[in-house]
């Protein structure tokens, strides 16, 4: 090939890149921006001086336990009032709240006494109650625009993942993992081998 049959074919492609430039551009500029991260700022995770000092003050575990399910429970009808008022900011600020007393009342319960049946009841209350908190944040959620329905749906996640724990701390001396089975069955084995 020559250089006058390299120029010759450049002459000939030509109009038909600048066709298909012409005919595609406009598509690639008619895609829709990405919409911008549009979801509200998380709640605030607080708890009140008059709060903390209630729980504070509680007599023994039991006590302290049951005032954190009342305050959280609290926060949380009044989540639901501000829900159904299309209060959103307000809805906020209360399920931050709730969330920030849950979260106490799981860490504290880290800390509660192994010896008796004393811890597994505490768990077995909270348990209970996240169980009744669960249908009652999904409804809000559905009825809540979606810039806040991301912090309800993480709240709920939260609220399950809790549950889970509390149900979790009664079996976890018992429970048997998958890898030691097997290792016992083998060794169970070679002894029935050996004459």
């Amino acid at each position: 090939m020559t250089f006058i049959g390299i120029k010759r074919r450049t002459i000939i492609s030509t109009p038909i890149v600048l066709l298909f430039v012409a005919l595609f551009v406009p598509a690639v500029n008619a895609q829709d921006p990405k919409p911008l991260d549009q979801t509200a700022p998380p709640p605030a995770k607080v708890i009140t001086r008059e709060e903390r000092s209630q729980l504070n003050l509680s007599k023994d575990e039991k006590a302290r336990i049951k005032l954190s399910i009342e305050l959280a429970e609290t926060h949380l009808a009044n989540v639901e009032s501000h829900t159904t008022q299309q209060q959103y900011e307000g809805a906020a600020t209360e399920s931050g709240m709730y969330w920030a007393l849950i979260e106490d009342a799981l860490g504290f319960m880290k800390t509660v006494d192994r010896k008796g049946n004393k811890r597994r009841d505490l768990y077995k209350r909270l348990e209970l109650s996240l169980r009744a908190h669960g249908p009652r944040w999904a409804t809000m959620r559905r009825s809540t625009p979606a810039e806040y329905a991301v912090w309800i749906k993480e709240i709920e996640e939260f609220a399950r993942n809790g549950r889970t724990e509390a149900l979790n701390s009664f079996y976890d001396n018992t429970v048997i993992r998958g890898g030691s089975e097997k290792s016992s069955d083998a060794k169970a084995n070679k002894v029935l081998d050996k004459p």
